[in-house]
Parts: C-alpha cells; sequence; structure tokens
C-alpha cells in the first residue's frame, strides 16, 4: 500500500470509493447530485474549491504503486473562534478493501503530516469508539464546541504539537460543510 497526496487524475477514483464507502452508511449525507451518491461524494469535490483546501492534506491510499485508489481522506481549513483549525473529513476506504489497516494508515499519515505542517488540533464527527485510538477525545473538554452541540461526545479533538490553551471556542468547518 502507498499514501500519497491526491493528483487531479484521481477525482473520479475518489468519488468512487467515497461514494461506495458510504453507500450503506446509516448517517450519510443525503445525495445532493441526480447520480444519487451519498453528499460526502459531492462534499469532497465541492471542497477542492473551497477556500479552506489544504491540498497537501486530501491524500489517497493505494493498493500498490500505481494501483486502483481504494482509500481517501481529507481535512481542510475550519477556524476555531478566529484561529485557525483543520475538520477531518470524509475518511473513505473502499468496501472490498475494508479492514486491512487502510483507513488507519490513512489517518495516521493525515495527522502526521498536519502535525509537520504545524498545525495545532484537527477536529472530526464520528464514533468516539474508533477515533479515540488515534488520541481524538470529546472536544467540549478542551474547550472546542461543535458546529451543532447536539453532536455531544461525537465531535472530538486531536491536538497537535502547536497546540496552545487559547484554542477554544466553536469551531467552524470549511464553508463548503454548509452546503450539505
Amino acid at each position: 500500500m502507498l499514501i500519497r497526496r491526491e493528483r487531479p487524475s484521481d477525482t473520479p477514483a475518489i468519488r468512487a470509493v467515497t461514494a461506495a464507502a458510504f453507500e450503506k452508511v446509516e448517517h450519510s449525507a443525503p445525495p445532493v447530485e441526480a447520480d444519487g451518491a451519498p453528499g460526502e461524494a459531492t462534499l469532497v469535490g465541492w471542497l477542492r474549491d473551497d477556500p479552506g483546501w489544504v491540498p497537501e492534506l486530501s491524500l489517497v491510499a493505494e493498493a500498490g504503486p500505481g494501483a486502483e485508489v481504494v482509500g481517501h481522506v481529507i481535512a481542510t481549513r475550519g477556524h476555531l473562534a478566529d484561529l485557525p483549525a483543520l475538520g477531518l473529513g470524509p475518511l473513505s476506504v473502499d468496501p472490498a478493501h475494508q479492514g486491512r489497516g487502510i483507513g488507519s494508515a490513512l489517518m495516521h499519515t493525515l495527522l502526521g503530516a498536519a502535525d509537520a505542517m504545524g498545525e495545532p488540533v484537527v477536529v472530526l464527527l464520528g464514533d468516539p469508539a474508533l477515533y479515540s485510538r488515534f488520541g481524538f477525545v470529546p472536544a467540549a473538554g478542551l474547550g472546542i464546541e461543535a458546529p451543532d452541540p447536539a453532536w455531544g461526545d461525537y465531535f472530538q479533538a486531536r491536538t497537535l504539537s502547536a497546540w496552545r490553551a487559547e484554542y477554544s471556542g466553536r469551531f467552524r468547518y470549511a464553508a463548503s460543510f454548509d452546503r450539505l
């Protein structure tokens, strides 16, 4: 397996992997385009055109060098009060390749890259039982408020080396998330 930055030629494969990964997810965003793909597949395309796009943090997993794209993860620029922060998601692995550590490899690579870039924190909305193994904790415990208070402990944060206590307040995802 190889983890690398997304290339323009990867766009169709990323859409297909994201659509397949979220096709049967109970809490998937509703389709927003005529092809019936879950909203997460369209969101990734919108994020590429968003001012919050961070190309270094749109990563794909290939089954091997030059092989098919089997996973994708993205983090985009959001804001924590008036300070920069990252929102992670979606994270997608083709269902035929799940259970092989691809999602974990994508997550570790993204967190390492974000830390190396000097980012202070990454937030996400997801199952605490799944994401705690990557160091995510309920964001509220760090003084980070979810865009929707109903998210509770499912809104999580992972601090990085540049974290400072003044990073607190309400988090705002990249504007494209508001379109879902």
